[in-house]
């Protein structure tokens, strides 16, 4: 083995220690350095979800966008027609 592989593998193992450590202690500690960049997500990153109100705001709100879009674009093409 070379002595980079080794060193690579070495600070692959201590990422994974302190992230168990930080886990199990409950702290935000996050080592800053070149085996922290390389550790995986910790487990607590959830999707969020969207409740059914919040989806029919957020579709009402863009149906609103997109029809003020179309009359800006519809007053845009007439303007533009009565110039040729």
């Amino acid at each position: 083995m070379q002595v980079s592989q080794i060193l690579t593998e070495l600070d692959n193992e201590i990422a994974r220690l302190q992230q168990a450590r930080n886990l199990l202690s409950g702290g935000n500690n996050q080592h800053v350095g070149r085996a922290a960049s390389k550790a995986p997500a910790q487990a607590g990153n959830k999707k969020r979800r969207l409740s059914p109100e919040g989806r029919r705001k957020i579709a009402e709100a863009m149906k609103r966008r997109w029809s003020e879009r179309r009359k800006q674009m519809a007053a845009k093409s007439e303007k533009t027609a009565k110039a040729k």
